[in-house]
């Protein structure tokens, strides 16, 4: 029998060979400290059966908020198999478990962006397969996961289709877990191959032209803060002038509470010369702001971008194209990746950078050509 700092559930027999010495209750029911360790454990009952599980914790106030997503995710798998027992469970009966599970921790997905974004692959599957959360999951063959896998693939990018795909999956594990599938009819699909596709950046002059027919101030604001920053627009939306410290030239970035940063971790960005001045600019026209209160008064600029760019007739470019930029600008100019990768809030020390960020401008290319040479710089080899 596995150990109970494994995370494994034991039952109330002659098997649990750990004194009660080392166990430590708690001013709340269901709710022990294990000694040792000084980690709380749930003790609960469900059914019939006791169970007790780590909750991988030191912090009372956060095994107590893991107890409470534990109980609920314990009754709802076994009100599952019971249903299972009696023949029964639907694909939404497993989708329910899982959402109870992914909320509450219990799956790989442990950021808040991570779980939001999995509901939103569960909202999508549903939607691109209406009958699914009806149907009794021993009536879903290969054939129809193979079947609903062309149509999605066709119409989404790969990172959806295969994070849709996973999540169906996942899904149907669930049915196999409780009885009631003895295989999964999804593990054929086969993953799309994701290839790194370089956006469509904006020359130095093409960005200025945009700057410069944008009618709106606040829309060439925000266009300027995402190039001069390289945030990602979750994070931007949520920057504050607290978060601002001219004396260091540096910002905060935190991202909301639901998206955060991507790793989940605050960082500093670095406060370029061009982002002081954009910045100093905003703080004088707006002497009664709050340390509270956004510094950026628009929150997206797709539909004026996607005009004006019409209008000048080059190429449009998103929220996400002005962090290339910002990345491409930076590898431009010679910097080292690592450092790159802090100020963008990459975790790699520079991988993604040199993987998918190690390219330049034609413009940029070009103007290297001429200063590369073998022999010197002057005198060029002249045939006879």
């Amino acid at each position: 029998m596995k150990s109970l700092l494994s995370g494994q559930t034991d039952t109330e027999t002659n098997t649990d060979t750990k004194p009660e010495s080392v166990w430590q209750k708690t001013p709340f029911a269901n709710l022990l400290r294990y000694k040792p360790s000084k980690t709380y454990f749930a003790r609960i009952r469900v059914r019939g059966k006791l169970i007790r599980r780590s909750l991988d914790t030191q912090l009372l106030t956060v095994a107590k908020m893991r107890l409470a997503d534990l109980e609920k995710a314990e009754r709802q798998t076994a009100d599952s198999m019971t249903a299972v027992a009696g023949g029964k469970m639907t694909f939404g009966d497993a989708l329910a478990v899982f959402r109870v599970r992914l909320q509450g921790g219990q799956t790989k997905a442990k950021k808040p962006r991570s779980k939001a974004y999995r509901e939103e692959r569960i909202q999508a599957l549903l939607k691109s397969w209406p009958t699914l959360e009806k149907t009794d999951v021993r009536k879903i063959s290969k054939a129809d996961c193979l079947n609903w896998a062309a149509g999605y693939q066709a119409k989404f990018s790969a990172t959806n289709y295969n994070n849709t795909k996973d999540t169906l999956k996942l899904v149907l594990d669930i049915a196999i877990e409780h009885g009631a599938r003895y295989d999964n009819p999804a593990k054929e699909i086969r993953r799309e191959k994701i290839v790194f596709k370089r956006k469509q950046l904006p020359s130095q002059d093409e960005f200025q032209s945009v700057l410069a027919t944008i009618k709106h101030k606040t829309v060439a604001d925000l266009i300027q803060f995402a190039a001069f920053s390289g945030m990602r627009i979750s994070e931007i939306r949520n920057v504050t002038w607290q978060d601002v410290d001219f004396a260091k030239k540096q910002i905060a970035v935190y991202g909301d509470d639901v998206t955060g940063t991507k790793n989940g971790e605050p960082r500093r960005a670095p406060m370029i010369p061009e982002m002081k001045v954009l910045l100093e600019r905003l703080r004088d026209e707006n002497p009664d702001r709050k340390p509270t209160d956004s510094v950026m008064a628009r929150k997206e600029f797709r539909g004026s971008v996607k005009t004006v760019c019409a209008k000048l007739g080059i190429p449009y470019f998103n929220h996400h194209a002005m962090r290339h930029l910002f990345i491409t600008r930076c590898m431009e100019l010679g910097f080292s990746p690592t450092l790159i990768a802090d100020w963008v809030g990459h975790k790699d020390k520079g991988v993604t950078i040199l993987k998918n960020y190690a390219h330049v401008r034609p413009a940029h290319s070009a103007e290297m050509a001429d200063k590369m040479f073998f022999f010197n710089p002057v005198t060029p080899v002249v045939a006879a």
